[in-house]
């Protein structure tokens, strides 16, 4: 990203750079999924009564951080003082931005220096330093602005600097400050320099991503999620998704938009009722059918997001054969039969990855996208049968062939050592039939 605010002369990363991530910043698509029950939407009518300034003081004497369900009263913009007053005393050390700052840092929201577009808003790139305010470290930045007709609002932008401000850890992205002015609503985040997975993973230009880094960006996610899940109080996460995971330099994976996220049960409730938002292919189906909110809902979303990993194919994709148009339907048959592993797994990877990896990273996505959220494992849990799966030695060379629009496959896997060998000699070509297409 060019340097943006006053220091032209240090430009953090190139114009190629920046056109490359324009187009993938973390996108949160809010849309209902269901309507739902008449009695829901008569309790959320009273639940979206705005309280006064006063009330929202008062409910800000907690040190921890307040539940959603409270937050999620201030659907109506609240004052700049009242949001100060929640940050504080909810023991966030936020950096409050005027928006005299955050248009220096962007040259006015200048168009050239816009990263992307979403549900929330626009999201510009930005610089900060010393000549901004004395003594803010010198870094990149990424400024989200709220769209005031958008499909998010004050809501989702309160809920961001509420969990963020106050929940650290390796693999959440850093929410640095906000800008709260009359009706401006505005997010301050550290810049991640690869930009989202979905963009990495789905854009056609670009390389492949190799296996071992499909497997740490999947283990990076899940050491997120299993955060959140294991906090003091537990938050639900709510659109896990490719485009919400964004990567730093070395491809950390980092959890970003918090927006849609809940405080999860406490005490003996079994699951959060809410009003039933997210992403469409992402959702866990008891949670679209029900409203009906648990952490196990997150690790559905974490096992289609996995299977996008394995397969190199979006959760929905109406570009492909009919009974392919939903990843999860089509593939989850496949992924316990070692015999067709390789009928799903990306052909980009070019047979370079480990055999047993790949075997137990399906069998980790077969069960979190069980039917029945009690057989799907904790995320704690994923994360420890994912971690043994890094930089494994017993990579294999996979070669394989198959005919287009028939049932005739050969596969051939040579093992580097270890002895796995398998092969299928059914002959790869039909006389009169369609042409074989191979990968190499």
């Amino acid at each position: 990203m060019g340097n943006c605010g006053t220091r032209e002369e240090s430009a953090a990363v190139t114009n190629a750079v920046i056109s490359s991530i324009k187009s993938d910043v973390v996108r949160t698509h809010q849309i209902p999924l269901i309507q739902q029950q008449q009695q829901q939407q008569q309790e959320q009518k009273k639940e979206q009564q705005p309280p006064s300034p006063h009330a929202l003081i008062r409910k800000t004497t907690s040190v921890r951080r307040q539940s959603l369900s409270s937050l999620s009263d201030l659907s109506n913009p609240s004052t700049p003082k009242g949001v100060e007053d929640l940050r504080q005393n909810s023991g966030s050390n936020l950096l409050v931005f005027t928006l005299y700052e955050l248009e220096t840092i962007t040259k006015s929201f200048r168009k050239d220096y816009v990263l992307g577009e979403g549900g929330f808003g626009t999201v510009y790139k930005g610089y900060i330093d010393e000549n901004v305010r004395t003594g803010l470290k010198s870094m990149p930045v990424a400024v989200k602005v709220l769209n005031k007709n958008g499909l998010q609002g004050h809501r989702e932008w309160l809920a961001e600097v509420i969990f963020l401000g106050q929940l650290s850890h390796p693999h959440l992205v850093k929410l640095i400050g906000y800008c709260c002015e009359d009706d401006h609503r505005l997010l301050v985040y550290e810049f991640m320099f690869r930009g989202s997975l979905e963009n990495h993973l789905f854009r056609k230009v670009s390389v492949p991503l190799p296996w071992s880094t499909r497997m740490m960006i999947a283990l990076g996610a899940a050491k997120g999620l299993a955060f959140l899940h294991g906090a003091e109080k537990p938050v639900i996460y709510r659109d896990f998704k490719t485009s919400n995971i964004l990567l730093d330099s070395d491809y950390t994976a980092k959890l970003s938009d918090f927006g849609l996220a809940k405080d999860g049960p406490q005490g003996d409730e079994t699951h959060v009722s809410t009003r039933v938002m997210g992403t469409y292919g992402y959702a866990a189906p008891e949670y679209v059918m029900t409203g009906h909110l648990t952490a196990r809902s997150d690790v559905y979303s974490f096992g289609v997001v996995l299977l996008e990993l394995l397969t190199g194919r979006r959760s929905v994709d109406k570009t492909k054969p009919t009974r392919e148009h939903n990843l999860v339907e089509w593939a989850r048959p496949l992924l316990n039969d070692k015999r067709k592993l390789l009928q799903i797994i990306d052909p980009r990877l070019e047979g370079q990855y480990s055999m047993k990896g790949a075997q137990k990273a399906c069998s980790l996505a077969y069960h979190c996208l069980s039917q029945n959220p009690k057989a799907r494992p904790l995320m704690s849990d994923v994360v420890e049968t994912l971690e043994p799966l890094q930089n494994r030695k017993d990579t294999v060379s996979a070669s394989f062939m198959y005919t287009i629009n028939s049932g005739v496959a050969a596969y051939q896997i040579h093992n580097n050592g270890n002895g796995f060998h398998t092969r299928h000699t059914t002959s790869p070509t039909a006389r009169n039939g369609p042409a074989v297409c191979r990968v190499r």
